[in-house]
C-alpha cells in the first residue's frame, strides 16, 4: 500500500524448494526522498541505485509483464514498475522531426573533424560547419516539432545531401569511428541515467501524498481550528464500546481513501444503525479526518476518529510510542520452471498486518470481534454475514493465497515456521476474534518474534514486522471464500471484469492506487463513484481523481 514513505521493492536471496522453484521475497525498504537542489539530485540518485547494486542481500526485481513495447521487445520492469503504465498512457510522438535533427547532427559532427583536415574540400567543410551550427541553434530553442520553423524539411534534405558528399570523400575512418563511439557512449550514459531517473520518479509519485490530497488535509485542518465541530465523544461513548454492534476498524492517513471505504460499506449495508467505524490515524491527519466525518453524512452509522499517537501505546522497546503504520505490502516471485521466461502470473502481491494492528486488543478492550478494513478497498456487497461466521476457533478470518506457503519461505522466516503447509493470507478484509486473540496472547507472540529478528541483526523494523506477522497467525487463519475479496486492482491489468463485479470487496493493493494519477484507469471508476464530489473542499483543492 502506498504509505507516503517513498518505498522501493527489493528481492532477497532466493529460496530453494523441493520442486526446484525459486521464490524471491520482496520487502519495502525506506528510501529518503531527495527534496534537494538540482545540482545534488544526480548524486543522490546514483547513490540510491548504487547501494542497491552493492548489497549482496538484495537485487532489483525484473519480471516480464506479458506483452511487447514499440520495438517489439518483451516489456520488462527495469529499475522500477512503470512499463505497463507507459503502455496505458501512450501518446502520439510530438518530437519525431526533432529526433531526426539530433541524429543528423550526431553524424555531421562525427564527419566534420576528418573533412576539415582535407586540403581540397574547403567549400564542403564550410557548408558542413554552417549546417551543424544551424541545427544546434534549432535544437537549443525547441523540444517539439511544433516549435520548428516551417522550412525545416528543406533544411533536413540539405543536411542529408551534405552528409552524403562527406561520406564520398576518402578519409581516415579511424577518426570517424572514434567520434561516433564517443557520441554513442554519451547517448548510452544519458539514456541509462534517464531510465533510472524515470523509475525513481515513478516510485516517488506512487509512494508520496499527491499535492491536491495534501491540500485537502491542510484545508480541513485549518477549518477545524477556525470553527471546531461540537464534541460528540461523550454522547457516543456507549456506542464506541458496545460489543453488540458491528465494529469496523480502518488504519488510514488518507481522508479520501477512508471516506470511500466507509461510504461504500454503508451504501451496501442492509442496516447502518448498528455499524460503528473506528478510523485510526496519526496526529498530522487527525483534525482533518475529524472535520471531514463530522461535515459529511454516512446514513445512521457512527464514526469515531482516533489519534493513535495520543493513546499512550508503547513500542517494541517499551519506551518509544508507536507511530501509525498501514498494512505491510510485499511481493513474492515464483517463476515457472517449465518455461524459460518469467511470467507475471508468477508474481504474488501480499499484504499483512503491520505493528499497529497488534494493538487492536488493547485499544478496543471492550470488544470481542471487529472487521479490519484496509483503506485501499471498495465494498460492493453487504458485509453483515461476517459477524455470524463460524470461525471454528480461529482468530483471523482472511482470504488466503495458497500459491505461497510458509514452507517455501523457511530460509527467510527461519526456524519459526511450525507448519510449512500454512498458506499466506491477505489483509484488506479481515474478521478478527479479539477474545481468542487475547487468549492466545498473539500481540506478545508478535512482539517476541519482532525482537528476535531485530536481535539477530535485522536492520529494518518494518521488515521484521512483515516476517513476524506471517508467523503470528500460523494455523490461526480461518479461510474466507475467494468471492469475499478480489486483490490486484493496484497492479494487475488483466483482471476479469465479471470477477470484479462478483467480488464483495475490491482490494487496490499494489503501487497504482486509485486516488493517484498513476492508478489503472479501467479500475478507477469502481472507486471514484463513492466520492462525495459536492464537497467544497474537493473543489478548492482541485481534487478530481
Amino acid at each position: 500500500m502506498g504509505n507516503g514513505n517513498g518505498n522501493v521493492d527489493f528481492q532477497s536471496k532466493p529460496v530453494k524448494e523441493a520442486q526446484n522453484k525459486t521464490i524471491g521475497f520482496h520487502v519495502p525498504t525506506d528510501v529518503p526522498i531527495p527534496y534537494r537542489k538540482a545540482n545534488v539530485y544526480h548524486d543522490q540518485l546514483q547513490n540510491l541505485f548504487q547501494s542497491a547494486r552493492n548489497s549482496d542481500a538484495v537485487e532489483v526485481t525484473e519480471y516480464e509483464k506479458g506483452f511487447t513495447d514499440e520495438s517489439g521487445k518483451s516489456c520488462e520492469v527495469k529499475f522500477g514498475s512503470y512499463c505497463l503504465w507507459r503502455q496505458e498512457h501512450k501518446e502520439k510522438m510530438k518530437d519525431h522531426i526533432v529526433k531526426k535533427l539530433k541524429d543528423q547532427l550526431y553524424v555531421a559532427r562525427a564527419y566534420y573533424p576528418s573533412i576539415a583536415k582535407l586540403p581540397a574540400p574547403d567549400k564542403l567543410s564550410t557548408e558542413l560547419k554552417q549546417n551543424i551550427q544551424e541545427f544546434e541553434r534549432f535544437l537549443s530553442a525547441t523540444t517539439t516539432d511544433a516549435d520548428l520553423p516551417q522550412q525545416i524539411e528543406k533544411k533536413l534534405r540539405r543536411m542529408e545531401a551534405v552528409i552524403a558528399r562527406a561520406k564520398s570523400f576518402t578519409k581516415d575512418c579511424t577518426n570517424v569511428d572514434k567520434k561516433l563511439r564517443q557520441l554513442v557512449d554519451m547517448t548510452a550514459d544519458e539514456a541509462n541515467f534517464h531510465m533510472k531517473q524515470s523509475a525513481f520518479l515513478y516510485q516517488l509519485a506512487v509512494q508520496t501524498m499527491p499535492k491536491n490530497l495534501h491540500c485537502l488535509s491542510m484545508r480541513l485542518t485549518v477549518e477545524y481550528f477556525r470553527s471546531p465541530p461540537p464534541d460528540m465523544e461523550q454522547s457516543l461513548a456507549e456506542k464506541y464500546t458496545n460489543p453488540a454492534l458491528h465494529h469496523y476498524v480502518i488504519f488510514s492517513n488518507n481522508v479520501l481513501a477512508s471516506s470511500v471505504v466507509i461510504n461504500s460499506t454503508i451504501l451496501h449495508s442492509k442496516d447502518s444503525r448498528n455499524q460503528v467505524f473506528h478510523v485510526l490515524t496519526d496526529e498530522k491527519n487527525y483534525f482533518a479526518l475529524k472535520l471531514w466525518f463530522f461535515s459529511n453524512t454516512y446514513k445512521e452509522a457512527t464514526i469515531q476518529v482516533l489519534n493513535i499517537e495520543d493513546l499512550n501505546l508503547i513500542g517494541h522497546d517499551k519506551a518509544t510510542p508507536l507511530p501509525l503504520s498501514l498494512a505491510n505490502e510485499f511481493r513474492i516471485s515464483v517463476p515457472n520452471v517449465d518455461k524459460p521466461s518469467r511470467t507475471r502470473s508468477g508474481t504474488k502481491y501480499i499484504s499483512v498486518f503491520s505493528h499497529s494492528h497488534y494493538l487492536l486488543p488493547k485499544i478496543f478492550w471492550s470488544l470481542k470481534k471487529v472487521v479490519v478494513l484496509d483503506d485501499d478497498i471498495v465494498v460492493q456487497r453487504d458485509l453483515s454475514a461476517l459477524w455470524s461466521l463460524d470461525m471454528e476457533g480461529k482468530v483471523n478470518g482472511a482470504v488466503q493465497v495458497c500459491a505461497v506457503r510458509l514452507g517455501q519461505l523457511k530460509s527467510y522466516l527461519g526456524e519459526n515456521v511450525l507448519n510449512g503447509n500454512s498458506c499466506a493470507w491477505m489483509s484488506g478484509l479481515n474478521i478478527v476474534d479479539l477474545a481468542r486473540w487475547r487468549e492466545q496472547d498473539l500481540s506478545e507472540t508478535f512482539r517476541k518474534v519482532v525482537q528476535e529478528y531485530l536481535s539477530a541483526g535485522e536492520e529494518l523494523f518494518q521488515a521484521a514486522t512483515v516476517r513476524a506477522s506471517l508467523l503470528a497467525f500460523q494455523d490461526l487463519v480461518h479461510p474466507l471464500d475467494d468471492t469475499w475479496m478480489l486483490s490486484g486492482l493496484g497492479h494487475d491489468y488483466d483482471l476479469d471484469i465479471q470477477t470484479i463485479k462478483k467480488a464483495a470487496v475490491l482490494h487496490f493493493n499494489g503501487n497504482m492506487k486509485p486516488w493517484i494519477d498513476l492508478g489503472i484507469p479501467k479500475y478507477r471508476g469502481y472507486w471514484k463513484k463513492f466520492l462525495n464530489r459536492d464537497n467544497q473542499f474537493l473543489s478548492d483543492c482541485n481534487v478530481n481523481p
